[in-house]
């Protein structure tokens, strides 16, 4: 392999070069927004340019009250995904342990990975109404069906060596699953909280658009009635830089939390 390559394989990008890359397709995004929205003139109701969602942006925040809409969705999305980790992470450490019990959840439970969330909406809406504990219960199955296979997946891909070991020195089941399986899966599963945060926030504006009140999904559902894209660009951005700062901040929890993983 010839060394000083930038496209060795699997080997980290040279410091130096590291900034350079990161700003170069975002650069190269933002040049190509402006040349679309500048001289070719594009209708500000197809596509809003730059200064014109920039604006849009601070209108949101000082006005429309977009800084308290963050905070609901944010609640809300904290609400359920609590409930979803509270119920997925023992049943999923029990089903990934023991057989019987994954035998006799999985038929039920496995099903629910390949339906389309959304469609249960007129379901939620029967059972909880329309008001908070249907957005609740929307992000709520939204998460579990994704965590709870994550957290299986992760307890069966601790090595079995050591299970077996800890028997042999005397440990109970339960002490074996508790001391051994449970912090063995903990790594891979607090990475799969990186997707689910991603998941979290797609469906938070599906909930919300059902019935608007409060959240982002409010703010998306007036652009749409006032037929204003450049509200919709700029409460976009919004959900994407709280993704991208929540992913980082739960990257670094998990370095912290297992770095002996390292």
């Amino acid at each position: 392999m010839r060394k000083g390559s930038l496209f060795n394989l699997r080997e980290p990008v040279p410091g130096r070069l590291r900034p350079v890359l990161l700003v170069v397709l975002p650069a190269a995004a933002l040049g190509a927004w402006v040349v679309a929205t500048g001289p070719l003139e594009a209708s500000p109701l197809i596509l809003p340019g730059p200064v014109q969602t920039l604006k849009a942006l601070l209108h949101l925040w000082f006005d429309e009250g977009l800084g308290n809409a963050t905070l609901v969705s944010t609640r809300r999305i904290l609400l359920a995904v609590g409930l979803s980790a509270a119920l997925a992470l023992p049943l999923g450490v029990l089903m990934g342990a023991f057989d019987p019990v994954f035998r006799l959840f999985d038929p039920l439970l496995a099903p629910l990975r390949y339906m389309p969330i959304s469609a249960f909406i007129p379901l939620l809406v029967a059972w909880f109404g329309i008001d908070e504990p249907e957005k609740i219960a929307f992000l709520f199955l939204g998460t579990f069906v994704y965590l709870l296979p994550a957290v299986v997946d992760a307890v069966r891909a601790v090595p079995d060596e050591l299970v077996q070991t800890a028997l042999t020195l005397g440990a109970s089941r339960p002490r074996a699953v508790w001391t051994v399986l449970v912090p063995g899966a903990m790594p891979t599963v607090f990475d799969s909280f990186r997707t689910l945060n991603a998941i979290a926030w797609t469906y938070v504006i599906l909930a919300e658009i059902v019935n608007p009140s409060g959240g982002l999904g409010a703010i998306f559902a007036s652009a749409w009635r006032t037929t204003r894209p450049d509200w919709s660009l700029a409460g976009l951005f919004v959900v994407g830089l709280i993704g991208l700062v929540t992913d980082r901040a739960i990257d670094g929890m998990n370095r912290l939390l297992f770095r002996w993983r390292e």
